[in-house]
């Protein structure tokens, strides 16, 4: 039971942002540019919403790592063996070196941003991650504690229906994050 009168018919964290639209567009905003429009050549929605699930999964937010897990399988043909890969342990999953260096860094970020290294920067460069790669992964990993400690602070409902999930990750995918969802019919 969330710990404020959040709307019953929203989960996660869509009851937070329809309590209170004006943290919520920002905070949508910055999700849109970092997981939606921003991007280089290598640097994919798809691997960026595999650093929001896998920092979510290092924080245990249930709905977080399941939504953006969601999205990052939808942008992976469907096939969530990737994401599930990534998140038990990211340096054995089937990624390229440089989403495997930057990974490392989201997992430092996650513990305390101070624990990034400029070894494991230089590790990140010489796999082929720019500085706006290297970048963008410490502001996705630290706007993902941000975002998964507003959810499960306010004890937001998270529900367990996969098949939730998987419309949500699909709509994530194709139409980002600036527009707000309505609340269930």
């Amino acid at each position: 039971m969330p710990h404020i009168a959040l709307p019953e018919d929203m989960p996660g964290i869509t009851a937070g942002f329809a309590f209170c639209p004006d943290t919520a567009k920002p905070m949508r905003e910055l999700a849109h540019i970092l997981l939606h429009t921003s991007g280089t050549d290598g640097f994919s929605s798809r691997d960026r919403e595999l650093i929001a699930a896998f920092v979510s999964s290092r924080n245990t937010c249930y709905f977080c790592q399941t939504s953006h897990g969601a999205a990052a399988s939808h942008l992976n043909g469907g096939d969530q063996t990737l994401v599930e890969a990534v998140c038990r342990d990211y340096r054995t999953a089937p990624v390229s070196e440089k989403l495997c260096a930057l990974l490392a860094i989201a997992e430092q970020v996650q513990i305390d941003g101070k624990r990034v290294t400029s070894q494991l920067v230089e590790n990140a460069r010489q796999s082929g991650a720019t500085d706006f790669e290297i970048h963008d992964t410490v502001l996705i990993a630290a706007a993902f504690c941000m975002f998964n400690r507003y959810v499960d602070g306010l004890a937001t409902v998270q529900p367990r229906n996969s098949e939730m999930y998987v419309e949500m990750g699909k709509r994530m995918a194709e139409k980002g994050y600036a527009a707000a969802p309505q609340p269930a019919p």
